[in-house]
């Protein structure tokens, strides 16, 4: 089912945090690429926020390039649509739609090249899109297509914690409370990244907020 036109603002991540964070990655991403990701967590989890979007607009400047210089890194692609999915949390409402647009395209590109690459991030980012954007006529969120990719992500990195984060923030988000505290349970759970420690701090935080929320729900 789509999503409906009542839901008119954009919440991404990472959520956010609409805001994306990079999945637990198999391999290290390329170096300009791990740059991006760094200075993405230092953005979104430390910096002031008043003072993100431009720090945000810098960045996706920053991964612009980096994508138009290795334009076959699935990489690239996915943390040029992070940090794009970020800034559109920033902006916030209509101004943000050509942002989430942008975003989705690079995720899309990336699933071409390599559904795999950082461990299925294209598919959890773009499963997160789906189910924070508005569905028509505003936007192209759709709860159907969000549960797909996300169970795609979570099929490559079933241990993950942004992909159990994103999947349990969707069923929260449908109002499924008890598979919701598993998904968001296993992500408070997963280990921790090397060299990831501002990124995994963040997101237990998150975490730790929307279990609260949900075991509120539980406990009615």
């Amino acid at each position: 089912m789509k999503r409906t036109q009542g839901k008119t603002m954009f919440y991404l991540i990472l959520i956010a945090a609409a805001v994306l964070v990079g999945v637990a990655v198999a391999a290290e991403p390329s170096v300009p690429v791990a740059q991006i990701r760094d200075r993405w967590a230092q953005i979104n989890y430390q910096t002031p926020k008043p003072q993100r979007e431009a720090a945000f607009m810098a960045l996706s400047k920053q991964a612009a390039q980096a994508r138009q210089a290795a334009p076959r890194d699935a990489g690239a692609l996915i943390w040029e649509g992070i940090v794009l999915s970020s800034l559109a949390g920033e902006k916030g409402g209509m101004g943000a739609l050509s942002l989430v647009k942008q975003a989705r395209a690079d995720f899309e590109a990336a699933l071409k090249l390599d559904p795999r690459a950082l461990d299925g991030a294209a598919y959890t980012s773009l499963g997160a899109l789906y189910y924070q954007v508005p569905g028509w006529p505003l936007g192209f969120g759709d709860d159907d297509q969000a549960r797909q990719m996300l169970k795609k992500g979570l099929d490559i990195d079933p241990n993950g914690i942004d992909a159990n984060y994103f999947y349990g923030d969707f069923l929260r988000d449908q109002k499924e409370w008890g598979p919701a505290q598993a998904a968001l349970q296993k992500a408070l759970a997963a280990p921790a990244r090397p060299g990831r420690d501002v990124a995994d701090a963040g997101r237990r935080h998150e975490i730790e907020a929307k279990l609260h929320d949900v075991m509120g729900h539980l406990a009615k």
